[in-house]
């Protein structure tokens, strides 16, 4: 059933539309009656999302750390189900490591995905957009980004960095008709956050909190589904935030205490 947000018959792109939030906004979008082609490297993960859609994403397999190749994908997916009005970046890669203990490789391919893959995405679909006078896109960041984390420095240094990059193109593309917005979820129910769980409570760690961490628990007491920060996505794409651009919207269940 379509939806009411009178986005049925637009066009997005998604990345990391395989799984987690990448996969719940392809599948929230298909629902909204958008055609979206799904990106991602996981040609099994791609193809899961196609059929749970009943064919409404159709997977484009790419690595967005690969400018020359994603592209060519952005063109193949225009001159096959039209022109972008909508997109999504929400692949990311977590490798969790004090600063200390973190490799060069890793340092190196954490930002390669969740900071210049997303400069590629934006720079690639966004330059399309403005010479049509209309878009929207969101990038996926994380409440880390805004506060300090143990064991996470990279991850929330390249998701720093993929969220003042989408606001400063929000602010370069303000007079053009193209709005860029970042939805920054907290705790979320995927396989990125369970390996984090090292027991059989990490539900239940999360959502207390650790001094020890420094970490504040979830004020709401669960974590999120990718459907919660899926359905922030939809409104921040949609009409109804027509007047929203530069901003970074929440999805944490209180757990940043708006920090």
């Amino acid at each position: 059933m379509v939806g009411v947000t009178g986005l049925s018959g637009r066009t997005a792109l998604v990345t990391g539309a395989a799984r987690g939030i990448g996969a719940a906004v392809a599948d929230a979008l298909a629902r909204e009656g958008v055609s979206v082609a799904g990106v991602d490297i996981d040609v099994d993960g791609l193809k899961e999302t196609a059929d749970r859609t009943g064919g409404s994403v159709v997977p484009f397999p790419v690595d967005v750390t690969d400018q020359d190749a994603f592209a060519r994908v952005v063109a193949e997916v225009e001159r096959d189900l039209g022109p972008l009005d909508i997109g999504v970046s929400a692949a990311g890669v977590l490798h969790p490591a004090s600063v200390g203990a973190t490799s060069t490789e890793d340092w190196a391919r954490t930002f390669a995905v969740n900071s210049t893959g997303v400069f590629f995405v934006l720079r690639e679909i966004s330059h399309r957009m403005v010479s049509r006078g209309r878009g929207a896109l969101v990038t996926v960041g994380s409440n880390a980004a805004g506060v300090p984390r143990t064991g996470m420095a990279a991850y929330a240094a390249s998701k720093a960095a993929a969220t003042m990059l989408t606001r400063c193109l929000g602010l370069e593309l303000a007079g053009s008709g193209v709005r860029c917005n970042i939805v920054s979820p907290g705790s979320t129910d995927t396989a990125m956050q369970r390996a984090l769980w090292t027991d059989g409570n990490g539900p239940e760690r999360v959502i207390a909190g650790d001094p020890a961490q420094f970490r504040v628990g979830i004020p709401l007491k669960r974590i999120a589904d990718p459907a919660d920060v899926a359905d922030a996505v939809v409104f921040l794409v949609s009409d109804r935030a027509r007047h929203i651009t530069m901003q970074n919207l929440y999805v944490d269940g209180g757990a940043t205490l708006c920090a």
